[in-house]
């Protein structure tokens, strides 16, 4: 189905290579002081912040792929568009209050403003939210593509290749990386889209060959369904991606300003893999996994070296997600849960435990890297595992870290903590029992997202009634 020439695998070796020695170079400054190590002593300027921001945004692409192959610029309108309106909103009313607050993680400002218990569901849920599962499977299913090897193999290759270089330099060797990356996806997508454009043709060849609908904004989808992605894009004000970038960053006007023009380069990657995907459904309307659609247009349209170049790219968009979120979960395992549960006990003190931060940080890499593979190995389907982790623990988190950030809008601790229970499980239940209403369209189109956050929604409105202001406003 998909063969390399000798050019192709060399190429794609070399760039995996280059990955791990910018990773170990750039890393090789680092220090083991929380700050530093964590959070590459919140001094990434202006440019390091856009490259990795957007290049740590697009992990999915095989499932962009997918979306476009089937909806057209739907999937634009549903995948992309809706994130730049919250990224929008989060640059202008959130990104300069994070780094202000200089905390580390989603679960520190929780904890901060409602207790620990409240933080300690949060910190759950972040490490859930982050699970690197689904980009560790899209590695490893082109590892094993190109390759030829098993894919648990290719699992524990593709964690490897991520580990080594995390545990050097941390959250600088994931800037470094995200950058190196960040050029290599856009040169790859504009490569096949030049080979399209000039191969097949333009805008006449994509309006005669595709069907009507794939060229309509909302591609013939029902108003719910569109509904439902711009609410699931309202989990970019409690993405923990965002908040450890703008914790990172030297000052809150490049976290703004470095959001802001990352909306620029999300726009104009979703025009190249927007166009791709629309070429792969002419060009191979009766695609049979319309998950492969990149690569089997790749593999149709591209000359040996091109090809090579393009799968890298394919690596890149995925690998500069993967190292983000392995990181992430690693940082939440060793901060949110050793650091704040169990070794502030009595029995050590704050600093000596910061001190040994980075170890706790590194025992949560290895954590979180066996239960991606595990979870990757049991469940190999990334929609799956996108579409149960978001819809049921994205309602826990959304309201809860707005409200962290806006003090009219808090309330007490424990009506928050039964707020964040309350909507992962209202979820969790409708997730489980939805298939029992399929002769039902109205109730069966009801997302479990969406009855997470109405419960999340009319616990916090009862608590805002309820609570009698007892914080200091900042």
């Amino acid at each position: 189905m998909v063969s390399f020439s000798f050019l192709d695998i060399a190429v794609i070796i070399a760039f995996l290579l280059t990955v791990v020695l910018v990773g170990f170079y750039s890393g090789k400054i680092t220090k083991t002081e929380a700050d530093d190590y964590l959070l590459s002593g919140r001094k990434v300027g202006l440019l390091l912040f856009v490259l990795t921001n957007v290049s740590a945004w697009y992990g999915g692409i095989l499932g962009v792929g997918e979306f476009t192959y089937r909806y057209g610029i739907a999937s634009w309108f549903t995948q992309g568009f809706p994130y730049y309106v919250f990224a929008f909103l989060f640059a202008l009313f959130f990104a300069k209050k994070i780094r202000q607050a200089s905390l580390f993680t989603i679960a520190d400002k929780i904890t901060n403003t409602y207790g620990r218990e409240a933080g300690l569901v949060s910190a759950v849920l972040v490490f859930i939210l982050v699970s690197p599962a689904p980009y560790l499977l899209m590695t490893a299913s082109l590892l094993s593509l190109i390759f030829k090897i098993n894919i648990f193999i290719s699992l524990l290759i593709s964690l490897l290749i991520s580990l080594v270089y995390l545990f050097k330099g941390g959250f600088r060797s994931t800037v470094y990386t995200d950058s190196f990356q960040f050029f290599v996806m856009f040169i790859a997508f504009i490569i096949i889209l030049l080979f399209c454009y000039f191969t097949l043709g333009g805008t006449n060849f994509l309006s005669h060959s595709l069907p009507p609908e794939h060229l309509s904004l909302t591609g013939g989808a029902t108003p719910t369904f569109l509904i439902v992605w711009f609410l699931i894009a309202l989990w970019t004000f409690a993405d923990p991606g965002f908040h450890q970038r703008c914790y990172a960053a030297k000052d809150g006007n490049v976290a703004m300003k470095g959001i802001l023009i990352s909306i620029i380069f999300w726009a104009l990657f979703d025009f190249l893999t927007t166009s791709t995907g629309l070429y792969a459904r002419a060009l191979i309307p009766n695609m049979k996994q319309p998950v492969l659609s990149f690569p089997l247009l790749a593999e149709k349209i591209l000359t040996p070296g091109f090809k090579g170049i393009f799968y890298a790219g394919l690596f890149a968009t995925i690998m500069s997600t993967l190292n983000s979120f392995l990181f992430l979960s690693g940082t939440t395992i060793g901060r949110d849960f050793i650091f704040q549960n169990w070794s502030l006990r009595d029995k050590i003190s704050k600093h000596a435990s910061e001190d040994k931060l980075k170890l706790y940080t590194e025992l949560g890499l290895i954590a979180s890297g066996i239960v991606a593979v595990i979870l990757a190995f049991a469940i190999p389907s990334v929609i799956e595992i996108w579409y149960a982790v978001g819809s049921i623990c994205i309602p826990g988190m959304i309201i809860p870290v707005i409200s962290a950030y806006y003090p009219r809008w808090r309330i007490g601790n424990k009506i928050i903590f039964i707020e964040m229970i309350a909507a992962v499980l209202s979820s969790l239940v409708w997730y489980l029992v939805r298939e029992n209403f399929l002769m039902i369209p109205v109730i069966n189109e009801i997302e479990p997202m969406l009855v997470g956050l109405v419960v999340s929604i009319a616990i916090h409105f009862y608590g805002i009634i309820r609570y009698e202001p007892h914080y200091k406003i900042d």
